[in-house]
């Protein structure tokens, strides 16, 4: 059964302590593919691969519901300077 933004988001928070998510179903509503991007301190430190991985494996359960699963990881200072590039 495909998981619903909603319980995507709650999942999310109740595992990593997030200062920003955006959540895109790129399945036209069918629950099938995401698209998140994470916001948080706890990926300081980390390289690219191990923060995937991380979340890879604190979402296991919800990612095995789906077709497909893409994320951009970034920390507080990465996505502020980010940010400010764009503006």
């Amino acid at each position: 059964m495909p998981i619903n933004t909603i319980e995507l988001e709650n999942a999310i928070r109740k595992v990593l302590a997030i200062s920003h998510l955006e959540i895109v179903d790129q399945s036209s509503g069918c629950g099938d593919n995401y698209a998140v991007l994470l916001v948080s301190d706890v990926f300081e430190g980390k390289s690219t691969l191990a923060r995937h991985r991380m979340v890879n494996e604190l979402l296991k359960d919800e990612i095995a519901q789906m077709h497909a699963f893409s994320q951009k990881t970034y920390t507080t200072k990465q996505w502020e300077a980010l940010a400010a590039k764009t503006s």
